[in-house]
Formats: structure tokens, C-alpha cells, sequence
């Protein structure tokens, strides 16, 4: 099935689109397609989604890790903070500015390291002002940080999405053409549950899965270097060889890096737990 297809909404759907009767190729009308065109002045080579299926476990902070290791590889990639009531990527990074535009769009900020962010704080008259909108509002302002910021060449564009299964996800992956997304969980329990629903959605929606990762793995002792698992041990592995997706890395408990966050200098957090998703992600889409 096309990208473009995204989802199969016939009900006792076999998987094989070959010989499906709603196939294009097989004589059925070509479905709509809701992808909508980037800024004519922008050349994006991938789009990742970093998603989770609960709210709590770290995303926009996988979301900036990618983000600063893709950049230190010597690529160009930008954020696209698409949550929009929690938005957390400027903080981060200590960009307090508003954001401008000129007659050929809106114009991201950018970090001390170069990489463009667009949010809706930089939008906003205070930072702390609460974004009181219903979801097609909300989608409808993620959709257009996708169609007309000026993001310019980037080799990376990550998207920090709002956690579920709501309109903002939907939008997001019905309008911007993902070339993948990365699942963010916890150790916790419900971690199965939790990671299924976000698989099972791009899965519905025909988003490539390009594997999981996960966060407050554990604690290292400052004294004796032991790993404590705080949320018990973790069954994440047994998940994702049930999904058929790989494990991309897991992240510990780190002060550092709230410590860092919170003073906007997260560029300079060294946190190497990633590494590996960001070779992945080279590999994956080279």
C-alpha cells in the first residue's frame, strides 16, 4: 500500500493488496490524499515522528536528543514542536524570543548550535499564556508550522507529537509525509498496552515503525555505578520482538539533564544512550 493510501478502512482487510477490489491499481478510484506540500523554499529530505501512547515518559526529551546527535553527526535538522498545549522544545533550549515572518513565511528560531525550532511558545505573547483551543484548531496550527515555516534545507526534521491517538496525531500523520516515527515508553507495566497502541496506529495509518525507545530505564548509584530500576524491570524486549520492531535504546534517570533543561542549555548535555538510535536512524534512511 501506497504512503499515500495511508489505511485500509475495508473491514475483514486480508493484507493483501494486491488482490484487494479497493486497490487503485485493481480498478478502484485513487483514495483522496491529504499530504499537504511543505514551503516551496524548503528541501526536507526525512520527516520522524517521536510519539508515545500516554503523556510522562520523555518525549520531547528523545525528541531533542535526536535532534542535537543528528546535528553533531553533521546533518541539518530542525524541531517541529506539534505539542501544542504542552509545548516544552524552546524551554529546553533556552529560546525565549518570538518568532517572525517575512512574505515568504514564518521564520524558526534556532539554538546556540544552529538547529531551527518552530513552537507555539515562540508565538505567543507570554510563555506561560495557555493554549485554550479544540482539536481542529490545535491541528489545523500543527499542520501550518509544516506548510509555512521556512525550515529551509534540513536532512532531519523531527516532530515532537503530542502523546495519544488524537486529532493532532492524526493531522500530523495524515498531512505531513512521515518517513518514520520512533515509539517512546516507559518501564512501567503498562508499557505493552501502551506501546501497542501507538504501533497499531501507524500501522493503521501506514507509517513505517522504525523501532522504540526507552526512557527512566534506571538509576545509576553515584557511589558504587549499580543500575537501579526504579519501575521495576523492564519487559520492553519481549514487546518489541512480539511487534517485530527494534529496540533503538534506553535511557536512564539522568539529573544532569533536567538540570540542564531547565537552565535552556540542553546542547550541552553528553548523554551518549542514544547513540545507537541515531546511528540506526543513519543507516535506516541513508
Amino acid at each position: 500500500m501506497s504512503q499515500e493510501n495511508r489505511a485500509c478502512n475495508e473491514t475483514g482487510c486480508s493484507g493483501n493488496c494486491s488482490s484487494c477490489a479497493s486497490n487503485p491499481q485493481n480498478g478502484a478510484p485513487k483514495p483522496e490524499s491529504f499530504l499537504e506540500p511543505t514551503n516551496q523554499f524548503n528541501s526536507i529530505k526525512k520527516v520522524i515522528g517521536v510519539v508515545s501512547g500516554k503523556g510522562g515518559v520523555g518525549k520531547s526529551f528523545v525528541t531533542a536528543m535526536m535532534a542535537v546527535l543528528m546535528n553533531r553527526k553533521g546533518y541539518a535538522a530542525g524541531i517541529l514542536d506539534a505539542d501544542i498545549t504542552g509545548p516544552s522544545i524552546p524551554k529546553m533550549f533556552g529560546i525565549n524570543r518570538r518568532a517572525h515572518s517575512n512574505e515568504l513565511g514564518i521564520l524558526p528560531e534556532r539554538t546556540a548550535n544552529d538547529i531551527p525550532i518552530m513552537s507555539i511558545n515562540l508565538l505567543l505573547e507570554q510563555p506561560d499564556t495557555p493554549v485554550i483551543w479544540r482539536g481542529p484548531i490545535l491541528a489545523g496550527a500543527v499542520k501550518q508550522f509544516w506548510t509555512d515555516v521556512l525550515w529551509g534545507d534540513l536532512d532531519f526534521l523531527f516532530i515532537d507529537m503530542p502523546p495519544g491517538t488524537g486529532d493532532v496525531p492524526l493531522t500530523v500523520f495524515q498531512s505531513i509525509p512521515l518517513d518514520g516515527i520512533i515509539i517512546v515508553t516507559s518501564p512501567q507495566e503498562l508499557v505493552s498496552m501502551i506501546v501497542k497502541k501507538a504501533y497499531n496506529m501507524a500501522r493503521q495509518m501506514n507509517i513505517p515503525i522504525l523501532g522504540v525507545v526507552e526512557n527512566m530505564s534506571y538509576v545509576k548509584c553515584p557511589d558504587c555505578g549499580k543500575e537501579i530500576r526504579l519501575f521495576g524491570e523492564s519487559h520492553l524486549e519481549e514487546t518489541a520482538k512480539e511487534l517485530g520492531i527494534p529496540v533503538l535504546g534506553r535511557m536512564p534517570i539522568d539529573p544532569k539533564a533536567p538540570a540542564l533543561c531547565d537552565k535552556g542549555e540542553f546542547e550541552r548535555y553528553v548523554g551518549e544512550d542514544l547513540q545507537g538510535a541515531a546511528d540506526a536512524l543513519e543507516e535506516a534512511l541513508s
